[in-house]
């Protein structure tokens, strides 16, 4: 008798679309491992990195603005969270491996940095003799490499795939990754749109006259409008894309964005200072090896002592890289007292 993991692999071959990505025909893990009784690899997948210490740190990461004051605005988990549920829907309805989809969108973003963009940029600067530092790449190294006290997490050829190749210049290889790829882009421009009209830094006349027409004036409508072309004209072309009248109108939206929010000195207005706090954390245990956790030591001796640095600053989540920064430089007697 099957057991449940043969019969999920039996519904997908029979009932998903011909270009769907099937979990009885991924490529595997860098390490074989025993599959599964009740789970496919990528229902495996999603567990690891859900119950990942980097996953629950997302919680605390910036996603646009850097510790906005009140409740509403997004996190960098939120935003994972409402990727996933965009992708889940488009892969849905066009018969694509969800599962495979879900772990993808969980782990896009795992690597990102403390204090969103801003973080990114200055480590990028850290590293520049480096490689340079991306949040993608960054991404697959922390289930590759970092995750597990340096054993990685041994995800599917499929899913790292997926996660690299989120954003930067290559296509993911699977239907199910560039699902993921625009998802996190209609995600993330619509999302920073609202938190934007939320802080009084845009008002919803602000956005332009073809993205209201074409999209629609309120954040849901456009995600839906996006979603609903997306599925039509993915299904009609043959691979994932959107019709070239919402790619105008929504491409057009993106550079709107660019010039009026992510440059914005109001939304900004801290970032001078980022560079310093995570400048200051990185220079601090490049200098004092024996300062790292355990874990990171581990990763300096096999993988060099700057890139198990880089590993330790971009894991940590604003609040944390804060205090440790007050930690390291601000003297104790200046400390306010509570």
């Amino acid at each position: 008798m099957s057991n449940a993991r043969e019969k999920r692999e039996v519904y997908e071959r029979q009932n998903l679309s011909p270009h769907a990505t099937l979990a009885a025909q991924s490529l595997g893990r860098a390490i074989p491992e025993e599959e599964c009784e009740i789970r496919t690899c990528f229902q495996r997948d999603i567990d690891r990195i859900t119950h990942s210490k980097s996953f629950r740190r997302l919680v605390h990461k910036t996603q646009v603005f850097l510790r906005p004051e009140g409740d509403h605005y997004r996190t960098r988990l939120t935003h994972t969270l409402e990727v996933a549920r965009i992708a889940r829907t488009i892969s849905r309805a066009l018969g694509l491996n969800e599962d495979l989809t879900e772990a993808i969108a969980l782990g896009h973003d795992l690597g990102h940095t403390p204090f969103g963009h801003a973080g990114e940029r200055a480590l990028d600067k850290i590293m520049q003799n480096d490689g340079g530092f991306r949040h993608n790449e960054q991404s697959l190294r922390v289930v590759a490499r970092v995750e597990k006290d340096g054993r990685g997490l041994n995800l599917t050829a499929e899913v790292r795939d997926g996660i690299l190749w989120h954003t930067g210049d290559k296509q993911p290889d699977t239907p199910e990754g560039r699902v993921v790829r625009l998802s996190d882009r209609a995600a993330y421009v619509n999302h920073d749109a609202d938190d934007a009209i939320r802080a009084g830094l845009l008002a919803p006349e602000d956005i332009p006259l073809r993205v209201r027409e074409v999209l629609g004036g309120r954040v849901s409508v456009r995600i839906n409008s996006i979603v609903v072309d997306t599925v039509n004209e993915s299904d009609k072309a043959g691979e994932i894309c959107m019709s070239p009248r919402v790619k105008l109108a929504f491409d057009e939206f993106y550079d709107f964005l660019n010039e009026n929010l992510y440059t914005d000195g109001r939304a900004k207005s801290e970032e001078t200072k980022v560079f310093g706090i995570l400048d200051g954390i990185y220079g601090y245990y490049a200098d004092n090896p024996e300062k790292l956790p355990e874990d990171y030591r581990a990763i300096a001796s096999e993988d060099g002592l700057r890139r198990a640095v880089c590993d330790y600053v971009s894991g940590m989540t604003d609040k944390y890289a804060v205090d440790k920064f007050v930690e390291l430089f601000v003297p104790q007697s200046w400390a306010v007292v509570n």
